[in-house]
């Protein structure tokens, strides 16, 4: 079987891949780690790229591991990058993420999950569902500390405009996070919040289908 390096996103683990199927394909999650001191993203993604063992692999990465795939895949040859609920390019982060990159305003007013704004975060994500809600609580209250700001902060002055030779790109049209007026997938998916990958799977993998066929 062929494999499917997965990068889930940020603060996420393999658990947002649970409702992928695809046959004869062997789905693996990376798993993150913890960035060292001044670590940036290239050096980051090197480290990562040690647990992939397939010559020229398929890279699927979930909203920030979308663009954790694209840093990897500028290190090594792989066959596919598809970007799940992500983005391609410095000028697809919304405008405010560039201007908090450009302020700092990270390192001013460091961004936490509270309970009480719980509601909020999850209505932006596009979640509903008892078990949906359950995961990201799970997600908010064991990521690293260390590892949130060092992500938020490298999503925030992400710059790139390269991309791999074979780029697939699958979005929601209901995106809150990047919203999709600003990109240009390959493969939409109606009514597909940010979390789509767990509460609209089906539409998903029929896209993935798509993608591994081509």
């Amino acid at each position: 079987m062929k494999t499917i390096y997965c990068i889930s996103g940020l603060g996420a683990d393999e658990r947002a891949f649970s409702r992928l199927k695809q046959e004869g394909y062997n789905i693996t999650c990376l798993p993150w780690l913890t960035p060292l001191p001044n670590e940036g993203i290239t050096d980051y993604a090197a480290r990562m790229c040690k647990v992939i063992t397939t010559e020229k692999p398929v890279l699927m990465g979930l909203s920030f591991g979308g663009m954790m795939s694209i840093e990897i895949a500028k290190l090594l040859p792989v066959e596919k990058v598809i970007l799940i609920s992500s983005i391609k390019s410095t000028m697809e982060l919304p405008r405010w993420m560039r201007t908090a990159g450009k302020l700092r305003l990270n390192k001013i007013l460091p961004m936490r999950s509270f309970k009480i704004t719980e509601p909020i975060q999850n209505r932006f994500i596009g979640i509903t569902q008892p078990d949906e809600i359950e995961m990201v609580r799970s997600y908010r209250r064991n990521a690293p500390q260390v590892y949130m700001d060092w992500a938020i902060n490298e999503v925030l002055k992400w710059r790139n405009d390269w991309q791999p030779p074979s780029l697939f790109h699958v979005h929601g049209d209901a995106d809150r996070i990047f919203p999709i007026n600003k990109l240009a997938p390959t493969h939409i998916i109606k009514d597909g919040g940010h979390f789509m990958i767990m509460n609209k799977a089906a539409e998903v993998n029929a896209a993935l289908r798509d993608i591994l066929a081509s």
